[in-house]
């Protein structure tokens, strides 16, 4: 399929954007299942890899009506190689992005594997978390993305415990606001570009998120909200 997707990229660049999004995954006994694996948007090419989270969002993109205009619902979670296979060429996109309908540290070993490949390539390499890897993984999963990724976008989505809980409704309840804020301040140690980001949401208040990213020292971003 590798060499196939390289003819059509090179021949036939519009059909292989719109094919791209779609990579037929399954094992050699059973029916192919489609699945978006590498989906593009805006100049990047974007990773889907779980749909497993461990908080359940207000805001989520996966309760909107359009999302991000791609069905990123998994059959199962796609294997290291067929993400690479689903990447086939990087080199045309602005940033390769780990991010989808889950949490991308939930699969860590995957993420340092396909950033290892991606390191072939001079293509920027952007993790987008929610900031719990420390909870959910039990270890300090920074060390192992030092030189892989370069620039990590942490969502830190409130300014207060109390309201992170209200709206991310995360299983690990109002411990998980101060995991995010040590995991960002942490993450400056290993990685370029740090930022934190919070969706523009009702009750949302930008100016004290923002104040906590000035302290800790990071950059920060305000995502808009898709209903």
């Amino acid at each position: 399929m590798t060499n196939n997707l390289g003819y059509v990229r090179q021949c036939f660049p519009q059909i292989y954007f719109d094919i791209k999004q779609v990579i037929l995954l399954g094992d050699n006994n059973g029916p192919k299942t489609a699945m978006t694996i590498a989906y593009p948007l805006n100049g990047s090419l974007y990773l889907n890899i779980t749909n497993r989270c461990p908080n359940a969002c207000l805001f989520c993109i996966r309760s909107s009506e359009t999302g991000v205009g791609y069905n990123l619902w998994l059959e199962r979670e796609p294997s290291a190689e067929e993400v690479i296979e689903a990447i086939h060429d990087p080199s045309g996109y602005r940033e390769i992005v780990f991010c989808g309908y889950g949490e991308p540290l939930l699969r860590p070993e995957l993420v340092v594997e396909v950033s290892q490949w991606l390191k072939k390539w001079p293509v920027k390499v952007r993790l987008n978390t929610n900031g719990l890897a420390d909870l959910f993984l039990g270890y300090d999963v920074l060390p192992n993305l030092r030189g892989l990724i370069d620039v990590v976008s942490i969502s830190l989505n409130a300014d207060n415990a109390e309201s992170f809980q209200q709206l991310t409704r995360s299983s690990f309840g109002k411990t998980a606001f101060q995991a995010v804020l040590d995991f960002a301040r942490r993450s400056r140690n290993y990685i370029p570009q740090v930022l934190l980001s919070v969706v523009n949401y009702p009750g949302v208040n930008l100016e004290k998120a923002k104040a906590i990213a000035t302290e800790i020292g990071v950059e920060f971003r305000v995502r808009e909200y898709l209903e």
